[in-house]
């Protein structure tokens, strides 16, 4: 989010994108390489609308090192401290131009790392839970300054095979960030844990809050919340058939906090409906 609460940006970074049709596809099939279904999603949300981008990409047009991840035109790289996002991207479903740079300068890394489900076939790292934000967009002209979180998850089945939903939030702290996964099993079984993480990267394991319920959407996306404290939607930034974001501003002990929550059902996402409904939000170039 933009230090004014004018602008927000997430960009997640797929190989073997987990929402891809195409790569369930080729999962069905057999012998699926994550590699040829690789892509950069933008959402850059504002004042002057929602602009969305998802691209999908085969092997022929990426490039992988430690430091570097390059995908058809954009690229993700460190350097130095600084994660560096170049865009260059079309949106859908309305195409126009969504070029620019974002930096990322985390306060410290976080080596912690949580297993998401029983068998640990899932894995979170919270990365960079506290950073400081320059995106510098020439398409459309945009320039801001703001707060930003850095995590990554792997895993070594499909999502849709070991869980049903999941709710996530991430509260901006003044000095670290908030954050509560909260997940049912494909089987029903439940779990849920808090972290509170500082600036320098130390966590600390803290309660679950209770769960408060928040009104259905558009979709009929059934959504909760687990905070001690009242809270307000202040945006519903993506509305779809299987998953939701929202902007959240929460009471704490610092006074008024942005925090961002997705809840995903994998239930929904494994209707055969809702895969032919995917390829007008992630095209792909082979």
């Amino acid at each position: 989010m933009s230090d004014d609460g004018r602008h927000g940006l997430t960009i997640i970074g797929f190989v073997g994108s987990v929402f891809s049709p195409y790569y369930a596809l080729a999962r069905r099939r057999g012998g699926a390489d994550p590699e040829n279904h690789c892509a950069l999603n933008v959402a850059l949300y504002g004042e002057g609308g929602h602009r969305w981008s998802m691209t999908e990409r085969g092997k022929r047009s990426i490039s992988r090192s430690p430091a570097r991840f390059d995908i058809g035109p954009s690229t993700m790289r460190w350097d130095g401290g600084t994660l560096v996002i170049d865009i260059d991207e079309v949106t859908v479903p309305v195409p126009s131009r969504l070029k620019g740079q974002v930096r990322l300068t985390p306060s410290a890394l976080c080596a912690h790392e949580a297993r998401l489900d029983p068998q640990g076939l899932h894995v979170w790292r919270p990365v960079a839970p506290f950073s400081r934000i320059e995106a510098e967009f020439a398409q459309p002209g945009l320039s801001w300054s703001g707060v930003g979180y850095h995590d990554s998850n792997w895993g070594d089945v499909p999502l849709e095979d070991s869980f049903e939903s999941w709710v996530w939030s991430r509260a901006a702290k003044a000095d670290g960030a908030a954050i509560i996964y909260d997940t049912v099993l494909k089987g029903g079984a439940t779990s849920a844990f808090a972290l509170d993480i500082a600036a320098g990267g130390q966590v600390t394991q803290a309660p679950v809050p209770k769960r408060q319920e928040m009104p259905t959407t558009f979709w009929r996306m059934a959504r909760h919340m687990r905070a001690a404290a009242p809270f307000k939607a202040v945006s519903l930034l993506e509305d779809s058939p299987f998953y939701a974001r929202t902007l959240l501003r929460m009471q704490t002990e610092e006074g008024e906090v942005d925090a961002f929550h997705e809840s995903l059902s994998l239930a929904r996402f494994r209707n055969p409906v809702v895969q032919m409904m995917l390829p007008f939000r992630m095209p792909r170039r082979g």
